[in-house]
């Protein structure tokens, strides 16, 4: 059966002049087409709504919105889509270059639920709910997530940190015990600062969930519980746009799985807390 695409460019010759202009538009730019709103499109095409809604009739679709989510389901989640940042152009405006962002990173965000084992994330999930302590640790933009899920967690009671200098962070491993959970946050798995702690916390008889690259990766072969995410990330790089988001992601997944596991007096508590900042605001 042919892609939504494929019909699109087969019936172009049958289509008015106006139409053509959006099918046009359609096959050159389909990762943008999905978030776009019929004003949106007719505005880049230099067409009516109207025209927009009888180009979607004409190759199909009901309307534009089912237009959208069939062009979304049908768009590859090829490692090219993920590392290629050709699509970018120098005359693209601010609007298409969100709209190029906000695909890349949904893209890598659908891509990590094939990079990431169940049986592992789940075995993470009962690790943290049960440690002692958690030690969060990521440089540079692997930071971020690593702060978030400090925070998140001690959210919910538990002795959580990141402690960004790694002296700093070094100087804490001998009171680390095997019920301790150190999370380590690297892209590329190589590290020196990540793998360094690592070692210092097995030493001790810790658990290292490690969130990092698919790729055979020193980190991975480290962990004990391996939680990986896609390459989404040439060595040319723009920043760590798609990385962040998968990353951010799995620490999202992790701290929402433990907080359904909990108790009710966790869940209390986590509503004391809540409550309370809710009172210093204005």
């Amino acid at each position: 059966m042919p892609t939504l695409i494929q019909q699109v460019k087969y019936r172009l010759d049958q289509l008015s002049e106006a139409e053509k202009r959006v099918g046009r538009y359609i096959t050159r730019y389909p990762e943008l087409v999905p978030n776009m709103t019929s004003k949106d499109l007719s505005n880049k095409t230099d067409v009516s709504e109207a025209t927009v809604v009888r180009f979607c009739k004409s190759v199909g679709a009901a309307n534009f919105k089912t237009f959208k989510l069939t062009l979304a389901k049908e768009l590859p989640l090829s490692e090219e889509d993920l590392t290629d940042f050709s699509s970018l152009k120098k005359n693209d405006a601010p609007y298409d270059l969100f709209c190029k962002v906000t695909q890349l990173n949904k893209q890598a965000i659908e891509s990590t639920s094939l990079s990431l084992e169940r049986k592992q994330f789940e075995k993470a999930v009962r690790q943290l709910k049960d440690a002692d302590k958690i030690i969060f640790f990521g440089v540079g933009g692997s930071a971020i997530a690593a702060i978030d899920g400090s925070y998140k967690f001690s959210r919910l009671g538990y002795h959580s940190m990141m402690i960004p200098d790694f002296h700093q962070a070094a100087a804490t491993t001998p009171f680390l015990s095997p019920a301790s959970i150190f999370v380590a946050i690297s892209m590329s798995g190589k590290t020196k600062d990540v793998l360094q702690l690592a070692q210092l916390v097995k030493n001790k008889g810790a658990r290292v969930i490690a969130i990092t690259n698919a790729t055979q990766s020193p980190l991975l072969k480290m962990a004990d519980i391996p939680l990986c995410t896609p390459a989404v990330e040439q060595d040319f790089r723009i920043g760590s746009i798609a990385s962040t988001m998968t990353q951010l992601n799995i620490v999202d997944a992790l701290y929402l799985s433990v907080f359904h596991l909990s108790s009710d007096l966790l869940i209390e508590q986590y509503r004391e807390a809540r409550e309370a900042v809710i009172k210093f605001r204005r």
